[in-house]
This record gives C-alpha cells, structure tokens and sequence, in this order.
C-alpha cells in the first residue's frame, strides 16, 4: 500500500507542475521549501531594521511583514490569477538585490516612507514595462538559460559556505571546527538518506538532515529553544504601520534600478525552474511570471516589505527533490502567511543553526549548477562562438562572486546592476548571443582557436573510424 507521500493524483496531469499529491507531501515537502529559505528572507529585514535604528520589537513586526508577504506573493506566483502568476514552483520573498540601495536610501537622510514610496513607485513602473521583458523569450536559447542556471547555482555557494561557518561573521565561533563539523554532519545525513531511503525519503532528505542537524546541534549546545516563547503567539500584520509611503524621485530612480535586476533575475528563474521540471516557458507565461512580481513588490509596502522576486535557492530544492508539483510551493506560501501571523512558529524555525543549513546548501546549490551544466551541454558548440559565449558570461558573472568589492570604485547605478552574478551573467549572456548569433555580420566563418579546442574526454584515445566521426558530426 503506498504511502501519501507517493500516491499521486489518479488523473495524470498534463503538465509536471500540476501533480497533486497526498495532505502529507504538501506539508512537509512545503516546510523544506521554508526551511530552506527562511534565513535569506530574514536577512533583508534584519539588515534594514538595524540600519533605520529599529528597536529590536519593530525589528520583529519587519520580519513578520516580509514573511506575510512573501507568502502572499508565492500563492499569486503558484496559483496564479488572470494575468499574473507564472503557475511555477517558485517561492517568492523580499528580494536581496534591493538592500545596498534601501541603505543608500536611509544614508542620505531617507527614512522607511521614503524607502516604501520608491519601492512603490518603482515596481509600478516595472508593471508597466513587463510586456518588453516578456516578448524577449527567444533571446533566451539554452545557451543563455544554461550559462544563467550554472551561475545562480555557483553564486549562492558563499552563502552555503557562509552558513557552514556559522553564518555571523562576528561571533567569535564563526569558521570554528564545531560548526563546519555540524554542516559536514548534516550534509553525510543528506546523502545517506538519499542513497539508503526509499523514494519518500529521499525527497524529504533535506528536511530530515535540517531537523536531525538542529537535534544533534541542540545536545551538542550549539541551540537552544529557550527563546522561543519570547514575544507574542499571534499578530496580524497592520497597513502601513512604519508611516505613509513618500515619494523622492532620487530614491525612485535609485529603486528602479533595482527592479531592472528583478525582473532579469525572475525571467532567468522562471526559464530555470521551467527547464528543470521540463516545461516549456513561452513568452505570455513569462509576462504573467513578471507582472505577478512587480505587483507583489508594489503592494508589498503596504504590508511593511520591500521588493519581491523569485528565491534561488528554492529552485535548487526542486532540483535535488525531483518534486515538481506547484502546490507543495504554494503550501509553503500558507505557511509563510502563518509565519507572518504567528511569530512563535517564526522563531522555533529561526532555531535551526546555520551551520546545518550550510551543510544542506552544499548539496541545493550544487543541484542548480548541474542542472546550468546539464542544459550547457544541449548547446550546439561547432563551427560557432558559442563556447566564447558560455565561457565569458559564467566568467563574468563570477567577478562578483570572487571579487565582492570590485565594482566599489564605479557609480552606484553601475555597482547596483552588477553586483549580482545572476544579472551579470544574464545581461552579459544575452548581449553575445545577440551579437554573435543574431547579429551575424562581421561574425566570422570559423571560431577562435579557444572554440576550436578539440572536445576530450578521458579514456577516449582510441582512433575512431572515419565514416563513424562523420556520422557524429551529422548527429549533432
């Protein structure tokens, strides 16, 4: 008799995303999904709350507003509504892109309000500009998506390895043996329960590692659940509780920056997800994807958060779980909103040590950077620059990753759009292609000696008959 866990929906669904699964499956595989996020959409709240000089209780009602929204925000993206929703398995939550600007923002003499009316402001904009973005599908072949997915997956490994460490830069057991230990630990728990179990728990295996990693943290001392009761049980997010929204242009400016990087990210997750449930992503279900975005980062003020978008990490979870059902992820958006509601469920997650997510993170991340591998190698790389432009646009986005301070000495507008390794790598990735394969003047006939490397493999130097090369090179 097969368990909850496996028994699908007795009516074959037409597309990978609208599997139905068991009560069971949407709850627990829902929690991994929020696990597995829940440090990186309490991170920007923490960050802005201790820079605006919140007190730690306002501090408290800013997290439990990003976590309401990003919640609210997952169920249109999953579940979707006319004209908004890409109807994915993506988890949305306050996007990270904008803190470097909400802090230029209360730098310069901003407040909340204002950093509210430029989010405002800006993703209304970015609403208007949404059918530019999203009739551009063509100019995104699995050249483009998989040089874009090998870097989203590369770029979060700093986190994964920030994590491991402790996740506090400033805590004096950050980078000690005790916690890389824990994320080892973890991460062994990961892989032997994908490798011993059955196909439940497989799927479930970082959910268990996260809760068996925080039960061997907690005899070991590392956590502890006494402040979990501190604070209210229950609270219901209020409008506009840190002040009327202001309108600056200069801060609106700054902001729309950042929603040009959104709305790139949130194509190139959109096209990632779609690629590894095996969906094809046209051009009007990637408007719909965009346009639920912009609309979640427009109200989201009003409910106390900033800008929204899709979490790459989560994309990974998909990836390494083989669990495709948009449902589980709009089970994971319920239990944000009751995170947002009861902000003592918040603080029992909030008691899961970085260092065990650190250990998960290896294994979530590494999936998306497969995944970028696996769809590189469906690219046609003869007689063409393709290989030139797969090489430098990973190469590019990686800049940011291994050189955080680069673009410190370039105006801020400029620091903003390439500081992330996903825009990067995405703007970087379509400009080639466009200039290479689409704009095929002045190309040459035969590539650079770099694309014209002979492909090795090891063990492959056994000569091979002609007419059997020949027959190769046409299959390709």
């Amino acid at each position: 008799m097969e368990t909850a866990l496996n028994t699908p929906t007795r009516i074959p669904p037409q597309r990978p995303e609208d599997e139905r699964l068991g009560a069971a499956s949407y709850v627990l595989y829902g929690f991994q999904h929020v696990l597995t996020m829940y440090g990186g959409i309490i991170a920007v709240p923490l960050i802005v709350g201790q820079a605006a000089g919140l007190p730690p209780a306002e501090i408290g009602i800013l997290i439990a507003s990003c976590l309401f929204m990003g919640g609210l925000a997952t169920l249109v993206q999953t579940l979707g509504i006319p004209f908004f929703g890409c109807r994915l398995p993506l988890v949305q939550g306050v996007s990270f892109a904008s803190v470097a600007t909400i802090l230029a923002i209360l730098s310069s003499g901003g407040d909340l309000p204002s950093v509210f009316g430029a989010v405002m402001m800006a993703a209304l904009i970015g609403l208007l500009i949404t059918p530019v973005f999203s009739k551009v599908i063509r100019f995104f072949p699995p050249l483009v998506t998989g040089s874009v997915i090998t870097t989203i997956g590369l770029s979060l490994m700093p986190v994964a390895a920030h994590w491991a460490m402790g996740g506090n830069a400033k805590a004096a057991d950050f980078g000690s043996t005790a916690n890389i230990g824990l994320a080892a630990v973890t991460l062994a728990i990961v892989l032997l329960l994908s490798k011993l179990g059955n196909a439940a728990i497989s799927r479930l295996s970082i959910l268990l590692a996260m809760v068996l990693g925080t039960i061997i943290a907690w005899a070991a001392g590392m956590t502890d659940f006494s402040r979990v009761a501190d604070g209210p049980a229950f609270a219901v997010p209020t409008l506009f509780h840190f002040g009327l929204p202001e309108f600056h242009p200069a801060a609106i400016l700054s902001m729309f920056i950042v929603i040009l990087v959104v709305l790139v990210e949130t194509s190139a997750d959109i096209l990632a997800v779609g690629d590894i449930i095996g969906t094809p992503i046209d051009a009007r279900r990637l408007g719909d994807g965009l346009r639920a975005d912009m609309v979640s980062s427009l109200i989201a003020p009003a409910f106390g958060s900033f800008t929204q978008s899709a979490f790459a990490q989560n994309v990974g979870l998909v990836a390494v779980t083989g669990v495709k059902s948009r449902f589980v992820v709009a089970a994971s958006g319920i239990i944000l909103l009751v995170l947002g509601l009861l902000p003592v469920m918040g603080r029992l997650i909030a008691t899961v040590p970085a260092a065990v997510l650190g250990g998960a993170g290896l294994v979530l991340f590494g999936t998306v950077a497969a995944s970028g591998i696996r769809t590189l190698a469906k690219v046609d790389y003869q007689d063409n620059m393709n290989l030139i432009i797969v090489a430098t646009s990973v190469g590019f986005g990686m800049i940011p990753i291994a050189a955080p301070q680069f673009y410190s000495q370039f105006p801020a507008w400029v620091a903003t759009i390439f500081h992330s390794g996903i825009s990067s790598a995405a703007i970087m990735a379509i400009v080639l292609n466009l200039l290479f394969n689409h704009l095929r003047r002045g190309t040459p006939h035969k590539p650079s000696v770099f694309a014209a490397g002979t492909a090795r493999a090891a063990g492959d130097t056994a000569p091979r008959d002609p007419s059997q090369a020949a027959a190769e090179s046409l299959a390709h």
